[in-house]
C-alpha cells in the first residue's frame, strides 16, 4: 500500500513538471524566438530538445500508471485468493461436522476463530447471513449432536451464507450473465432442499 501511495506522489510531481515544462516552454520559446532569428534551425532544435523532455515525462508519467493498475489488480486478486480461502475453509469444517454428527469443544472453538477470520475478508451482507447460520449452527450444538432435522435446517441456512458468499465472489460475473441473481439464488435454495438429510419414514 506504501508503495502505491509512492507511485501516486510520483505521478504528482511527474504531472507537475510537465505543467511547469509547458508553461515555461511557452515563454522560453517565444524569447527564444526573437534572440535567435538570425540563427539557422535554431527555433527547431529548441523545439526538438522541448518536445524531447515533455515525450520523456509523459512516458514516465504513463508507465508509473501502468505500474500503478497492475499492483492494484495484483492486490485484488490476492485479496480474492484469501477471501476464497476462507470461505472454502468454514464449508470444508462445516462438512466434517455434519458427517460426524456431533461437535466436541474443538469443533466449537475453531467456528469461532473462523468466525474472525470471516470478520477480516467477508462483505457486510455475508456477515449479516453468517449471523443467522451461526444462530441455527449454536442452538444445534447445545447437545453436541445433530439430528436430522437440525442438520437441515444448518444446510438450509448454509444454503442461504452459500448465496451470500457466490455474490461476493462472482457477482460481478453473475450480473453480466443470462440469469438473475434471484433466479440464482432460488435454484441455490431449491438444490438444497432437494437434499433433505432427515431419513425417508419408510426406512424407520
Amino acid at each position: 500500500m506504501n508503495y502505491l501511495q509512492s507511485i501516486r506522489r510520483e505521478n504528482l510531481v511527474y504531472i507537475l513538471l510537465n505543467i511547469t515544462l509547458v508553461v515555461g516552454g511557452y515563454f522560453f520559446l517565444r524569447y527564444a524566438y526573437g534572440v535567435t532569428d538570425a540563427l539557422p534551425f535554431t527555433h527547431e532544435v529548441i523545439l526538438i530538445i522541448l518536445g524531447s523532455i515533455i515525450t520523456i515525462l509523459i512516458t514516465a508519467l504513463l508507465l508509473n500508471k501502468q505500474t500503478e493498475v497492475e499492483l492494484r489488480k495484483e492486490e485484488n486478486v490476492k485479496f480474492l485468493e484469501l477471501k476464497t480461502r476462507v470461505y472454502f475453509e468454514l464449508f470444508e469444517k462445516i462438512e466434517d461436522i455434519l458427517i460426524a454428527g456431533h461437535s466436541d469443544r474443538e469443533d466449537l472453538l475453531r467456528m469461532h476463530f473462523l468466525s474472525h477470520r470471516l470478520s477480516l475478508v467477508a462483505g457486510p451482507e455475508v456477515l449479516e447471513q453468517y449471523e443467522c447460520f451461526l444462530r441455527a449452527f449454536q442452538d444445534a450444538a447445545r447437545d453436541r449432536n445433530f439430528a436430522p432435522a437440525e442438520a437441515d435446517r444448518i444446510s438450509h441456512e448454509l444454503a442461504r451464507l452459500s448465496i451470500r458468499i457466490r455474490g461476493d465472489l462472482v457477482g460481478d460475473l453473475d450480473a453480466r450473465s443470462d440469469y438473475s441473481p434471484s433466479r440464482i439464488s432460488s435454484q441455490i435454495i431449491e438444490n438444497s432442499d432437494l437434499q433433505n438429510l432427515e431419513p425417508d419414514p419408510e426406512e424407520t
